[in-house]
């Protein structure tokens, strides 16, 4: 039972301190409320942080300064009697000038508060130490003299206020030695406080300049830091609607390219692909309702060959067109054999070389691979061949070859044709629908050659044309021999 009591006992004392602690609370916190107040006095909304920070150092010091110029006199004026009171109050003088320094800070005026304690404060120190008080403060002016270098923005006014007092110390601690009091003298460890205090005073001064400059400093590398990661963010993003501004650019040439060609496809399926079909519907009605004779027909079955050459060209075109677009950016690339490729193709167009008696010879002997989409290449074969033939006058010669490189391989077609103006080469480069009669009178849509780029720039060639009004021209294009 009396264990039992005895812990009662010792809980009741521990929740009476901690009363106690819980009231004292508020105590403790205030000294520390107070100075955070003090160096927030005529703080304002227009000052920029580093002026903010240089006013929270300045009214603490002088906070402590108002504290110890008042208490080391009130001190001495309890323990000396050889000076009279009157001597003593004008020895608070400096610690009222930092009240009025603190009361034109709350009012908001900052450049006269620095002004009054950068020469009132030297000036009553003066005063003190010509009232006969040797009171052990003259370390204060290089105190001064420290500050204002900190404090003080203008050149005059900072070089004033250092002479001020680099001279008043020097007058007063070596000119003057006469004192009627002298607290090294009367009260020595009085005149250890004095001097203790503006030793610390000095190094405080410092410090607070030096850990606000320091903050401040760490602060704005911060601010830096994440201004240069916001703005290597907004470089980002410009760079990003850049690349989508020039993406849309090229979707909309390509939208605009695309569109221009479904018009000219309607146009030519619906006025190119129909009339050889009207023409072999009235050969055919005619022949059905008439009895014509052999001869006319015969005479009309040319002009009725050369619209269907003509059509399956365009049909073979328009069908490799529609597949390409379903495909995509799809290219089978595999190893084929070039002049094999090259055989097949001069084999299905000698029927329309003959019927102009013009001559197709290959210069390619020995197999060449090369590694390439075998469908698209022969479609180039044959449109380059073809569009050959048909610039091509009766009896002349087109020639197919290539040149192989170190890691490609170029294919030519050469004629002997008519030849193409530089205006017209410029409108087939710009990919333009360019098209005009053969020598024979040949139609044609312009498609072909459009495909032949398309398809060659999947592979990552182009195609070359060399050109002269009555020189023939040369058509050739690359191919890579690996993949």
């Amino acid at each position: 039972m009396e264990i039992v009591y005895q812990k009662i006992q010792y809980l009741q004392e521990k929740l009476r301190a901690a009363d106690i602690l819980r009231n004292m609370d508020p105590i403790l916190h205030y000294p520390f409320q107070l100075l955070a107040r003090i160096k927030v006095l005529g703080s304002a909304s227009e000052l920029g942080e580093y002026e903010k920070r240089k006013l929270g150092v300045f009214n603490q010091l002088n906070f402590f300064q108002l504290l110890t110029g008042t208490l080391i006199p009130i001190i001495g004026m309890l323990h000396a009697d050889k000076l009279p009171f009157s001597a003593w109050v004008i020895a608070c003088l400096p610690a009222l000038t930092s009240l009025v320094v603190l009361f034109m800070n709350y009012k908001r005026r900052y450049e006269t508060a620095l002004l009054t304690y950068f020469i009132a404060y030297p000036f009553f120190t003066c005063i003190v130490y010509l009232n006969g008080m040797n009171s052990g403060m003259e370390l204060h002016f290089i105190l001064f003299g420290i500050l204002s270098v900190f404090f003080l923005q203008d050149i005059g006014y900072m070089l004033f206020t250092v002479a001020f007092s680099m001279v008043s110390y020097f007058i007063l601690s070596v000119v003057l030695k006469d004192f009627i009091y002298q607290v090294e003298f009367e009260n020595k460890v009085l005149y250890l406080c004095n001097q203790a205090i503006a030793i610390v005073f000095i190094f405080y001064g410092l410090y607070l300049v030096k850990k606000e400059n320091t903050e401040y400093q760490f602060r704005l590398i911060k601010q830096n830091r994440a201004l240069h990661k916001k703005n290597l963010e907004i470089s980002k993003q410009k760079q990003i609607i850049a690349h989508k501004a020039k993406l849309l650019q090229t979707q909309k040439k390509e939208l605009t390219q695309l569109d221009a060609l479904k018009n000219r496809l309607f146009s030519v399926i619906s006025h190119d692909l129909k009339s050889p079909m009207y023409a072999m519907r009235n050969l055919f009605q005619n022949m059905h309702h008439y009895d014509l004779p052999a001869e006319e027909v015969k005479s009309m079955v040319p002009d009725v060959l050369k619209d269907l050459n003509y059509t399956i060209g365009l049909m073979e075109n328009l069908l490799q067109w529609s597949k390409s677009q379903m495909q995509a950016e799809s290219v089978r690339a595999q190893e084929i054999d070039l002049s094999q490729l090259i055989n097949d193709v001069i084999k299905v167009l000698h029927l329309q070389a003959e019927a102009k008696s013009v001559k197709i010879e290959s210069t390619v002997c020995d197999a060449t691979h090369v590694y390439a989409d075998r469908d698209m290449i022969n479609l180039v074969l044959r449109n380059l061949i073809s569009n050959a033939i048909k610039f091509t006058p009766s009896m002349g010669r087109i020639s197919i070859g290539i040149h192989q490189h170190n890691y490609f391989v170029e294919v030519f077609v050469q004629d002997s044709g008519q030849g193409i103006t530089k205006e017209a080469i410029e409108k087939i480069n710009e990919n333009n629908f360019y098209t005009t009669k053969g020598t024979e009178s040949e139609s044609g849509t312009g498609l072909g050659l459009m495909l032949c780029k398309e398809f060659l720039a999947k592979h990552g060639g182009k195609m070359h044309i060399e050109s002269a009004p009555g020189q023939g021209s040369i058509f050739s294009f690359t191919l890579p021999l690996q993949a």
